[in-house]
């Protein structure tokens, strides 16, 4: 399996996870919530549907999707609606499951990061501190090489490099606010246990991170930077 396969495949149950869906819906999520597959064409997406299918992590069934109510066309072939099985999700959450460094590397960790909601916070902690790592690393390469290179440089090329450790800098501070927020919220939830601790500890009920300075919000919980 190449890795961009493997991370459609992944997005793919993500999605199916949450509803049944058919092709032309699963399209249009993969392009509108996760930017990262804009470049995927039905060409990509309907055999990954088929090796999931084949796999038995994916039924096909005849009717209309759950998301989105459609009215029937005589004569027109009923559309494929997709549906995630017992096997499936149990997949599913075992790649969750995975903080390696498949789970943040630059093609992996936007699709990763999509999926956050329904990761336990020890993994989602393992990833982001993963990612950061990653991130430092390259920016003292690039900080190395342009010591070395300054005076060889044009305007122009010197420019360019500052731009990319600029950017490379400010998904370091981003992670930095997620992980201190991760923190902060395992740390409200110390204590006495709680049927409510128990849930976000399974990663069933956890909210996402929020930012120093924003407003607490209600009740619900790219980078290519090369």
């Amino acid at each position: 399996m190449s890795r961009r396969s493997g991370i459609l495949e992944f997005a793919v149950l993500g999605l199916l996870r949450e509803s049944p869906m058919h092709g032309y819906e699963l399209r249009k999520r993969l392009n509108t919530s996760l930017g990262v597959f804009r470049a995927f064409s039905y060409g990509s997406l309907y055999p990954c549907l088929k090796t999931l299918v084949a796999n038995g992590w994916l039924i096909e069934e005849s009717g209309t999707a759950s998301t989105e109510a459609m009215t029937p066309l005589s004569g027109r072939r009923a559309k494929i609606v997709y549906r995630l099985t017992a096997e499936g999700k149990e997949h599913f959450e075992e790649l969750l499951s995975q903080t390696g460094p498949d789970a943040y590397e630059d093609e992996h960790f936007a699709a990763r990061f999509a999926f956050f909601g329904q990761t336990s916070r020890d993994v989602r902690m393992r990833v982001l501190e993963g990612r950061r790592s990653r991130l430092e690393e390259r920016l003292e390469k690039m900080r190395a090489s342009l010591a070395r290179t300054r005076e060889r440089l044009d305007d122009y090329t010197l420019e360019l490099q500052r731009h990319g450790m600029e950017s490379v800098e400010r998904e370091v501070r981003w992670l930095n606010e997620l992980i201190e927020s991760e923190r902060a919220g395992r740390d409200q939830r110390s204590g006495p246990a709680s049927s409510a601790q128990q849930n976000s500890t399974s990663g069933e009920s956890d909210v996402l991170p929020r930012r120093r300075g924003d407003n607490p919000p209600p009740d619900t919980s790219d980078d290519t930077a090369k």
